[in-house]
């Protein structure tokens, strides 16, 4: 089988190489794709260089799944080009909310992509890791509200946003004036509550995208609220979320459905760091869930802590494990 990436010199598109190195697909060939200004570069793939082709000179009927790791932008313009001759799964927010398109978890929801038409969109990153938690306690449970408030990593918003916190740290720390250009605000030593643009009642896009694509990607019935909050932490997103249910629910039998729900791992101790944080979630495929307790203000609901790395749950490791799912 043959597969491109659409941005495989970006963020997204570099780990989706590093995924692809360890997925058991059988890969005659790979295509990477990027800029004109990207194209000519090499990159190594299972101990072979393999040089980037310009997306605008590039044939979509070489590979028979293409990974769009490129934008909004990009994959409004060329995702609709492209799926007339490939399967498309776009890492963009574009097509997410489109009736006609799936928008897949993996674990969660793999079953919605037998009516794909050649595009599947991969879900927000702070909406995939709080879906991944919440689909087990829902079948279990029924899970009548959530409230969410969430710790978003810099790299989630690009490789220049992670430069700035970088430059800006070192600008803090030697006593240097802050200037601020991919951010409304200092981030360095700061935290921003602000993620992407303002749309109605005051929230932003991005508490918009939790809210409504976990209502598609679960339950039309899960009423959610979002806080999404930009923290200077390089990568994975954190979450803090309250669940309450319509049905009773008991403690220990939870803990014990969340250890064994595929992509999650359970680090639940009362003790001085038995739970986990962003840095120890870098570089893993799990979701983590800490700090499960009661919500003592309500029998019926609880209160628990999940971190996951952004750049691979959140992103490039879901549209491969849906790549997976498509093979089988």
């Amino acid at each position: 089988m043959n597969l491109a990436i659409i941005g495989a010199t970006g963020n997204v598109g570099r780990k989706t190489v590093e995924i692809l190195e360890r997925s058991k697909i059988k890969i005659d060939s790979l295509f990477l794709v990027a800029s004109d200004k990207s194209a000519g570069r090499e990159i190594i793939f299972r101990n072979k260089k393999i040089k980037v082709v310009a997306l605008s000179t590039y044939d979509f009927s070489k590979a028979k799944i293409t990974f769009f790791a490129a934008g909004s932008k990009i994959a409004e313009e060329w995702v609709p080009k492209a799926a007339k001759n490939t399967i498309v799964i776009d890492n963009s927010k574009h097509f997410r909310m489109q009736d006609d398109v799936p928008l897949v978890v993996a674990e969660v929801n793999a079953n919605s992509l037998k009516n794909h038409k050649n595009i599947i969109a991969n879900p927000n990153c702070s909406t995939i890791q709080m879906v991944l938690v919440l689909k087990p306690l829902h079948e279990k449970y029924k899970i009548k509200r959530v409230v969410v408030s969430t710790y978003q990593a810099v790299s989630g918003a690009g490789k220049n946003a992670m430069d700035e916190l970088f430059s800006q740290t070192k600008d803090v720390i030697g006593g240097k004036k802050v200037k601020s250009k991919n951010f409304t605000k200092q981030i360095a030593f700061n935290i921003i509550p602000h993620i992407d643009a303002f749309v109605k009642d005051g929230y932003t896009k991005e508490e918009w995208k939790m809210e409504n694509e976990t209502k598609k990607i679960l339950d039309d019935n899960v009423k959610v609220t979002a806080t999404c909050v930009r923290v200077p932490v390089k990568t994975s997103h954190s979450e803090s979320i309250n669940i309450e249910f319509e049905n009773d629910f008991n403690l220990d039998e939870l803990k014990n459905i969340l250890s064994k729900s595929p992509g999650c791992k359970v680090v639940d101790e009362q003790i001085d760091g038995g739970y986990i944080t962003p840095i120890e979630a870098e570089g893993d495929y799990k979701t983590f869930i800490s700090r499960i307790r009661k919500d003592n203000t309500n029998i019926k609901a609880i209160n628990l802590w999940i971190v996951s790395d952004n750049l691979l749950k959140g992103a490039a490791l879901n549209t491969v494990q849906i790549a997976e799912e498509l093979v089988k």
